[in-house]
């Protein structure tokens, strides 16, 4: 009810989209990019258990931050599906459902935050195990959250290349924006693809990483595009 009043309200709509991205992009920095380093040890799955044991606090507070940004991925996914539609109806469906499917993906790898969880808090499981066993499933259930963080960054490919190309045709954003977001969109592809086939090559880590970067520089510009210069007629019904 609040959305669609505030759709009639071109500039506030695209304002609250823009500041809902902000705050993805920070809590989400903070769940899925800084709390993994601090407990995960690459290769290393006994300093990565005590680390876990250490920071029980700072763990419970990632998985807090990944729902968050579940539940405003959704509520974004949706607006930006209505400030951009009647540029591009086929191309924000395609955005759309890929942003969407990457949000229900990030739940279901929420399951495996689960395992460290239960075996951090219940004593039961602690003295069931021996403490190389426990060690190797926390050690796994993290891999296991960091390659569905990858399946997920495939439908998060989709959804910035497409709507790079909408911004783009749009007219109503500068071109360069939806450029930069558009070659973002490969560059996440293409790090999910040497990562999952494992593939060894300096060259094309260091161009998709290159990417991944401007990805990074395109979703802040459009953030705060849509903060800031965010039209009223962006919203057209």
């Amino acid at each position: 009810m609040i959305l669609s009043k505030l759709q009639n309200q071109g500039k506030t709509y695209s304002q609250l989209a823009g500041l809902i991205y902000l705050i993805i992009a920070v809590v989400g920095g903070f769940s899925i990019g800084y709390m993994p380093t601090v407990i995960v040890a690459e290769g290393d799955a006994a300093l990565t258990f005590q680390n876990l044991l250490e920071n029980q606090e700072l763990f419970r507070w990632g998985i807090a931050g990944d729902i968050a940004v579940i539940i405003l991925e959704v509520l974004l996914t949706a607006m930006i599906y209505h400030l951009f539609k009647s540029y591009s109806k086929t191309g924000m469906t395609i955005a759309t459902y890929s942003r969407m499917a990457m949000a229900i993906i990030m739940g279901i790898n929420l399951l495996n935050y689960m395992v460290p969880a239960i075996i951090m808090t219940q004593p039961e499981f602690l003295s069931a195990f021996s403490s190389e066993q426990l060690n190797s499933l926390t050690h796994l259930f993290f891999k296991v959250h960091k390659y569905g963080e990858l399946a997920w960054q495939i439908f998060f490919a989709i959804h910035l290349f497409t709507l790079g190309y909408v911004i783009r045709k749009s007219g109503i954003a500068p071109k360069w924006l939806g450029l930069i977001m558009l070659v973002g969109g490969i560059g996440y592809a293409g790090d999910t693809f040497i990562q999952f086939t494992l593939v060894n090559s300096e060259v094309l880590t260091i161009v998709f990483s290159s990417l991944l970067v401007l990805a990074v520089i395109g979703e802040l510009w459009f953030a705060f595009w849509l903060l800031i210069k965010g039209k009223g007629n962006v919203v057209k019904s």
